[in-house]
């Protein structure tokens, strides 16, 4: 047991060492609620890391995909062990100062590759397992009901609240094709998007099926 502590802070794995106890006080951390905006980026997304050019890195190194933290711990975790192995055999080797520089330096190198070609290959089911994130986009909103807040709504003029999936909501220009009849769109009533012009950033929308119904009804009555 004390050679397997010995080994932990001598050269090279005492480097390691040193950043896998960073890695553990972070999952601690988490375990008990921090939130660390910083690192629950993807490794993957550019800029979600919270470093330029972090996310371009990490897919160069085959660890995008994951969340980043995921992808440096088990990095970092894998060279350890990997650095503990050639420590311990270092040390019984009990090579002259110099030279157990120099090896151990190649021993941390190896170390670090070898960790990393291993969590490159633990890292492809995490990602496969991961639901896919597609950044939703305006277009998406099509064919969904908004609700108008303005007091009618023209081929020039109107506004309407959209909500999102996640339930967020938002005010979005409208408008209303002339060619189009059917019941007034006013303050508070439903209407359906049926198109998004993305050159003048407003929504193109009809009356919604309820609204239609209604206003039929109340023509027969």
């Amino acid at each position: 047991m004390s050679g397997f502590l010995a080994a932990t802070v001598s050269f090279p794995a005492v480097l390691l060492s040193f950043l896998l106890v960073v890695v553990v006080l972070y999952w601690l951390l988490v375990l008990v609620g921090a939130d660390f905006d910083l690192f629950d980026g993807d490794a993957g997304a550019d800029g979600a890391d919270g470093a330029d050019g972090n996310g371009g890195v990490m897919d160069t190194l085959g660890l995008g995909g994951v969340p980043l933290m995921v992808a440096l711990s088990l990095w970092i975790t894998l060279s350890w062990l990997l650095a503990m192995i050639g420590t311990i055999v270092l040390g019984a080797l009990a090579l002259a100062p110099a030279v157990d520089v120099l090896v151990g330096s190649g021993v941390l190198l190896v170390a670090l590759l070898g960790g990393l070609l291993v969590t490159r290959f633990i890292v492809v089911p995490i990602r496969r397992a991961l639901p896919s994130a597609d950044e939703p986009t305006r277009s998406d909103f099509v064919g969904r009901i908004c609700v108008i807040r303005t007091g009618h709504v023209s081929d020039t003029f109107g506004q309407a609240e959209i909500t999102a999936e996640d339930g967020s909501s938002a005010i979005v220009q409208v408008r209303r094709p002339v060619e189009l009849d059917g019941p007034p769109l006013r303050a508070g009533s439903e209407a359906l998007i049926i198109d998004y012009d993305a050159d003048r950033e407003i929504f193109w929308v009809d009356a919604a099926p309820s609204t239609r119904s209604t206003d039929n009804s109340t023509k027969e009555a």
